[in-house]
C-alpha cells in the first residue's frame, strides 16, 4: 500500500509516529506525511483539514477508531464502515468515559425486551399450540404479534438495518448484513402473511387453514443481538483497564519548593522543568527527575514489574507515577507532562493496541469471503428445503435460511486477534514490558537466538572510573583533565564515568573545539590548541600513534580484570590510559541461565576489547563472543544469523546498538538506555533488566496461544453452526435449529472471544 498524499509505502504493522504541535499530539502511519508535517505544519493542516485515515494525513489524538480496522479514524463516535462495530476513542482516558453506543444499545435492548416478552408469551400460549412447528393460531393473533414486533424490529433493530445497508453500499459485507437479512426476511415474510394471506398455497397452511408467522422470531433475534452488543461493548471497555491503571498513577498535584523556602501545592500541569519538588512519604512522584535531598525506598513495581522497592538517594533518578516509601525526598523535575516516561508508556501502549499482527491476515482473508459464502449457503438451504423438504416447505425454507444468516457471525473471527493484542500489550505495560507493535509480539515467540550488547545490557550501564595511568613525564591529572574535556560532549556511559571521576577529583574540564565523535572508535577535538583524541586501539591506529610498552602492559592487566580501557592521544602520541569498570548486573547471571534454558542461543556482541568481553562472558557462561565490533558490524552480525535461518532478537541500550536493533527480527531496548535505542526497538524493557526478556517471551507465548484459541473457536463455531442451522441434523435426528437459538449463539460468540482475551490480564509473567 502507498500513501495517496506523498506516495510513500505504508506498513500496516508499523506503530504510528507522533509529533507534538501547539499542545496537540498528531500521529502518522507513514514517514512521508510525518516529514511533510514537520517541515510545514500549517501548510499540511491547511491541505488536510478533516483527515479520515491514518495513512493519508495527520490525526489529532482524541478521535475514534475501530478495534478491528485501525485504518478507520473518525472525529466523532459511530460505526465502522467496514465491519459495523462501534468506534472507540484513539486517545486513552483515565475515566471510563460515557459510551453513547453502549447507552443507546442498552436502551434499545430493554425496550425491545419489554415488548418481546409478551410477544413470546402470546406466541407460545395455548392460543398458538405447537410453537415453532408452523401453527398460526386464531385469525386475530398475527395482528397482535405484528403490533408488538413492529417497534422491536423497526426501532430497536434500526442500527442493524442501517449498518447492514451501509455494508451493501460500501461493498463491505459484514455481520450486520447477515443480521439485517435474517430479521428482515422473518419480519417481511410474516408481514406479507398477515396482510395478504391469500397469496400462499394450501400446502403452507395448518389444520385451521392459517399460514404460520415468525414475528416472535424476528423480535427475539433482535433482542438477543442487542444483548450481545451490550455484553460485547461492556467487555471491550474492560480491555482498556491497563491504560487506565497507568494513567491513574499520575498524581493530580505537586508540592513545589519556593525560592524563599516556602512550599505550595500546585496542579501537576503547572510544574515546570527545573522545579524543586518535595515528595512526602506515601506520595506519588509527580515527574521524572533526580533526587536532590533525602533518602527513601520507592515502589516502581507498577512501571517495572519489580516487586522490591528501590533505594533512592541524592543524584538517583526518579520516575513520575512511582510511589515514595517512608522517607521524604526533594527532587528536581527533569521531564514533566507529556514528556515523562509514564506519558511515553501510555502513548506507546495505545499505539501498540491499534497495530496488527501478521496472524491477523489469515482472519482478514477468511472474513473477506465469509459473508458472501454464508449468503450462498443460506440461499442453497432455502432452495433445498423448498424443493425437497417436508411440508410446509416454504416455512421450513425460511426458518433454515434465517438461521444460517443469523448464526454465522464474522465478528468473532475479526475480533480474535485485535482484542488479544489489546489486552496483552496492556498486561505487558503493567509488567514493565512495552510492546511497540503486535508484529514484534508474534515474532518474539519464534525467536531462537538472542544477541546482547555488554555495556548497559549485561552490565549496570553505570561505570565508574577506577584507574588513570599516565605515560612517563605526564601528570595523571593532565590525562584525566584532557579525557574529561573530550567526554563532556559525549552521551556514552563511559563518558559519564570519566567526567564524574574528574569532578570527584576537583578537576574542571577545559573547553574543546572541533569536537568529533567516531561511533565505536572514540572522540577527538582540539584542547588548548593541541589535537587530542580518546578511544580504543582502533583510534590509536587512526591517529597514527603507538602505545608505549608500559601502557600496553598495564592495559592488558586491566582488561583481564574485566575493565574497559581507553587510550589518550595528544599530538599523535599516546600519553595515558583510563580504566573504567562497569559491574555486571546482579540479576544478569540468573537471567542468562533462564534464557538459555528457554531454548535461546545467546551471543554477546560488543565494541569493547576482546579481553574485557571474554572476562565478562566467562563469568556469565556465554560461549559465543564477538568483541571489538564496530556499530555497523553489529547489524551485519544480526544479518548473518538471519541468513542462517535464525530468528534473531537483539537487546541493547546505546546509540551504537540502534542499527542492530532495527535490523533484528525483534529489537529489545533497555528502558535505561538512550532515546535513539528505544526508538529503534520493537520492545522496551522499562527496568532495563534482562529478566524482562523472559517476561516478554512469556507474554508473547500467552498472547499467541490466546489468539490461536480465539481463531480456533471462531472457525469451529462457524464450521459446526452453519451446517446445523442449514438443517444438516434434520435427516438423522429430525432437528431444525430455531433462528432464536441461532441468534443467541451468534451474540454469545463475540462475548466468548472477548472474555477469553481478558484472561490475559491475569497471565503470569
Amino acid at each position: 500500500m502507498t500513501d495517496p498524499v506523498c506516495g510513500m509505502p505504508v506498513d500496516p504493522n508499523r506503530a504510528a509516529a507522533t509529533i507534538e504541535h501547539e499542545g496537540r499530539t498528531y500521529s502518522f502511519c507513514c514517514d512521508g506525511c510525518r516529514d511533510l508535517f514537520r517541515a510545514d505544519p500549517a501548510k499540511y493542516l491547511a491541505a488536510h483539514p478533516a483527515p479520515s485515515a491514518r495513512h493519508d494525513s495527520a490525526m489529532p489524538q482524541g478521535r475514534f477508531t475501530c478495534p478491528m480496522h485501525p485504518e478507520v479514524v473518525r472525529d466523532h463516535p459511530g460505526a465502522c464502515p467496514i465491519c459495523g462495530m462501534a468506534l472507540e476513542p484513539v486517545a486513552p482516558s483515565l475515566e471510563v468515559a460515557d459510551d453513547p453506543e453502549l447507552r443507546d444499545m442498552t436502551r434499545r435492548f430493554w425496550i425491545g425486551l419489554a415488548l418481546t416478552a409478551p410477544l413470546l408469551l402470546v406466541a407460545m400460549s395455548g392460543m398458538a399450540p405447537g410453537f415453532g412447528e408452523g401453527h398460526a393460531g386464531p385469525a386475530w393473533l398475527p395482528w397482535i404479534q405484528l403490533a408488538l414486533a413492529t417497534p422491536v424490529v423497526t426501532w430497536c433493530g434500526r442500527p442493524f438495518f442501517t449498518r447492514g445497508w451501509a455494508s451493501i453500499v460500501n461493498r463491505r459485507l459484514n455481520m450486520f448484513t447477515l443480521i439485517a437479512l435474517g430479521t428482515g426476511v422473518s419480519f417481511l415474510y410474516s408481514l406479507t402473511v398477515t396482510l395478504f394471506p391469500g397469496l400462499f398455497p394450501a400446502t403452507m397452511r395448518d389444520a385451521g387453514g392459517r399460514v404460520p408467522v415468525y414475528f416472535e422470531t424476528a423480535a427475539a433475534i433482535t433482542v438477543l443481538v442487542l444483548l450481545g452488543q451490550v455484553l460485547e461493548l461492556r467487555a471491550r471497555r474492560r480491555t482498556g483497564g491497563a491504560i487506565r491503571a497507568l494513567l491513574g498513577l499520575q498524581p493530580r498535584t505537586a508540592r513545589r519548593l519556593q525560592s524563599d523556602g516556602g512550599e505550595e501545592d500546585i496542579p501537576l500541569e503547572s510544574a515546570r522543568v527545573g522545579d524543586r519538588l518535595r515528595v512526602r512519604p506515601g506520595e506519588k512522584v509527580p515527574a521524572d527527575g533526580i533526587v536532590l535531598e533525602g533518602r527513601s525506598a520507592v515502589d516502581e513495581s507498577m512501571l517495572t514489574g519489580e516487586p522490591m522497592p528501590v533505594e533512592k538517594g541524592p543524584q538517583d533518578p526518579l520516575i513520575g507515577g512511582t510511589v515514595n516509601g517512608t522517607g521524604s525526598l526533594v527532587m528536581r523535575a527533569g521531564r514533566v507532562g507529556a514528556d515523562t516516561l509514564l506519558a511515553h508508556i501510555v502513548r506507546m501502549v495505545s499505539e501498540a493496541q491499534r497495530s496488527r499482527a501478521p496472524i491477523q491476515r489469515l482472519a482478514d482473508v477468511v472474513s473477506s469471503w465469509f459473508v458472501p459464502a454464508v449468503m450462498a449457503v443460506a440461499a442453497a438451504a432455502f432452495l433445498a428445503w423448498l424443493l425437497a423438504g417436508p411440508e410446509p416447505r416454504l416455512a421450513h425454507a425460511v426458518v433454515a435460511a434465517v438461521a444460517v444468516l443469523i448464526i454465522a457471525c464474522p465478528c468473532a473471527l475479526g475480533l480474535a486477534t485485535p482484542i488479544s493484542i489489546m489486552v496483552a500489550t496492556g498486561r505487558g505495560a503493567i509488567a514493565g514490558v512495552l510492546v511497540r507493535n503486535a508484529a514484534a509480539l508474534e515474532r518474539l515467540e519464534r525467536a531462537n537466538t538472542l544477541v546482547v550488547d555488554k555495556t548497559g545490557t549485561l552490565t549496570e550501564g553505570r561505570p565508574r572510573l577506577t584507574d588513570v595511568v599516565a605515560a612517563p613525564g605526564i601528570p595523571e591529572d593532565d590525562v584525566l583533565a584532557l579525557a574529561a574535556a573530550l567526554e563532556a560532549g559525549s552521551e556514552h556511559p563511559l563518558a559519564a564515568a570519566i567526567v564524574a571521576g574528574a569532578r570527584e577529583r576537583g578537576i574542571r574540564p577545559a573547553a574543546v573545539s572541533g569536537f568529533e565523535s567516531r561511533t565505536g572508535s572514540g572522540v577527538g577535538g582540539t584542547v588548548g590548541g593541541r589535537r587530542v583524541a580518546l578511544g580504543n586501539p582502533s583510534m590509536l591506529e587512526r591517529e597514527g600513534a603507538a602505545a608505549p610498552p608500559e601502557l600496553t602492559r598495564r592495559a592488558d592487566e586491566l582488561r583481564l580484570e574485566g575493565k574497559t580501557v581507553v587510550f589518550l592521544v595528544r599530538d599523535g602520541r599516546a600519553c595515558g590510559l583510563l580504566g573504567v569498570s562497569d559491574p555486571i548486573r546482579s540479576t544478569t547471571p540468573e537471567a542468562i541461565r533462564e534464557l538459555r534454558g528457554d531454548g535461546l542461543r545467546i551471543l554477546m556482541v560488543t565494541g569493547d576489547s576482546r579481553a574485557t568481553a571474554e572476562s565478562v562472558a566467562r563469568r556469565l557462561g556465554i560461549d559465543d563472543v564477538r568483541a571489538e565490533v564496530a556499530p555497523d558490524r553489529k547489524a551485519e552480525v544480526v544479518r548473518a544469523l538471519q541468513s542462517e535461518g535464525r530468528v534473531v532478537a537483539m537487546a541493547g541500550d546505546g546509540v551504537n546498538d540502534a542499527p542492530a536493533l532495527a535490523k533484528a527480527d525483534v529489537g529489545i531496548a533497555m528502558g535505561t538506555g538512550t532515546d535513539v535505542a528505544i526508538e529503534s526497538a520493537a520492545i522496551v524493557l522499562v527496568r532495563g533488566d534482562l529478566r524482562g526478556i523472559l517476561r516478554a517471551r512469556r507474554l508473547s507465548r500467552a498472547a499467541m496461544r490466546n489468539i490461536r484459541q480465539n481463531l480456533f473457536f471462531a472457525f469451529v463455531y462457524n464450521a459446526l453452526g452453519v451446517p446445523i442451522a442449514a438443517g444438516a441434523l434434520y435427516p438423522a435426528f429430525g432437528l431444525l435449529l430455531s433462528p432464536m437459538i441461532a441468534g443467541a449463539a451468534m451474540s454469545l460468540s463475540s462475548v466468548m472471544v472477548i472474555t477469553n482475551a481478558l484472561r490475559l490480564r491475569r497471565a503470569r509473567l
